[in-house]
C-alpha cells in the first residue's frame, strides 16, 4: 500500500471523507508533482475524485465508486468551506429535506452569491445559483449521518421554487411542492423572507397556498403585498394575459394549476 493510500484510509477512518490537495501535499511531504502523481494513481484505482480542482473526496465504499463520487451532501459543506463560499442549500433539494419533493431531485442545488460553473463529478450533479440577498437568507440545519447540511427555511424554500420556476421544473413542480409543504410555512416567518425577493415572488406564493388549501397561513402575506405591490404580476411571466384575476394577490391567472394530489 502507498503512502497516500494510508493517508486516505487514517482520514476516512477518522471520519474524514474529503481533503484537499495542499492538505495531502503537507501531510506526505511532496513536491507538487509528487502529490499530483500521488492522487492520480489513487484515481485511477477510483479511491478518489476531484469535484473540483485541489479538492478530493475518498470513495472507500463500493457504492460511492460504482457512482464516480460521493453523493453531494456528504461533500458540499466542505467544498463550499474550501471555497471560503456563503451558501445555503436550495430549491428542489431543499425541499426534498422538508418532505416536500414530488419525486427524488436529478440534481443537488445551492443558491451562492455569484455564478458558478456546475460540478460533474460521476455521476453526481451540482447546481449552482445566484440568490439575490443570500446573507439574509433563514436557514435551518439539518443533521445527517454523514453532514449538517445549510438548507433554506421552509418559508425561503417556499418563495425560492416560484422565484426560480424553470429552475425546478416549471409550475407544475412548483404548485406539488407548495401543495406538500405549505403546512409547514409559518405566516410570520414568511413575511419576513418575503422582503429578500420581489414582490411578485409573493404575489405568486400568495395565490398557490390559498388555491392548494393553505389559505389559513397566507394572512400576513397579503397584508404585506397589499401595501406593496403596485401593479398585476403574472402567474406565469412568460405567458400572455388572460382574463381571470385573483384580485387580492393583484395576480393575473395566465396557466392553469394542476398538481398531482
Amino acid at each position: 500500500m502507498s503512502y497516500a493510500q494510508a493517508y486516505i484510509d487514517d482520514l476516512n477512518r477518522s471520519g474524514r471523507w474529503y481533503f484537499t490537495t495542499g492538505e495531502a501535499r503537507a501531510a506526505l511531504g511532496v513536491s507538487g508533482d509528487g502529490i499530483r502523481h500521488a492522487l492520480y494513481r489513487l484515481q485511477k484505482k477510483k479511491l478518489i475524485a476531484h469535484p473540483v480542482r485541489g479538492f478530493n473526496v475518498i470513495l472507500k465504499e463500493k457504492r460511492y465508486r460504482n457512482i464516480g463520487c460521493l453523493p453531494a451532501g456528504i461533500f458540499i459543506p466542505g467544498l463550499m468551506e474550501h471555497l471560503g463560499l456563503d451558501y445555503y442549500i436550495g430549491l428542489l433539494t431543499a425541499a426534498k429535506y422538508h418532505g416536500a419533493a414530488h419525486q427524488a431531485p436529478q440534481v443537488f442545488q445551492v443558491m451562492v452569491e455569484k455564478p458558478r460553473r456546475p460540478i460533474r463529478c460521476g455521476r453526481v450533479r451540482v447546481e449552482f445559483h445566484v440568490r439575490k440577498r443570500l446573507a439574509d437568507i433563514p436557514v435551518r440545519m439539518f443533521e445527517t449521518t454523514s453532514n449538517v447540511h445549510r438548507t433554506s427555511s421552509a418559508e425561503a424554500t417556499a418563495l425560492d421554487v416560484v422565484g426560480y420556476r424553470l429552475e425546478v421544473g416549471g409550475l407544475y413542480n412548483v404548485a406539488n411542492i407548495i401543495k406538500a409543504m405549505g403546512g409547514k410555512i409559518d405566516p410570520y416567518l414568511l413575511v419576513d423572507v418575503a422582503g429578500t425577493a420581489p414582490v411578485s415572488w409573493s404575489q405568486r406564493l400568495g395565490y398557490l397556498m390559498e388555491f392548494l388549501g393553505h389559505a389559513d397561513r397566507t394572512g400576513p402575506l397579503k397584508d404585506y403585498v397589499r401595501e406593496r405591490a403596485n401593479c398585476v404580476a403574472r402567474l406565469r411571466p412568460d405567458l400572455p394575459l388572460l382574463p381571470d384575476y385573483a384580485d387580492d394577490w393583484q395576480l393575473n391567472i395566465n396557466d392553469v394549476v394542476d398538481p398531482d394530489f
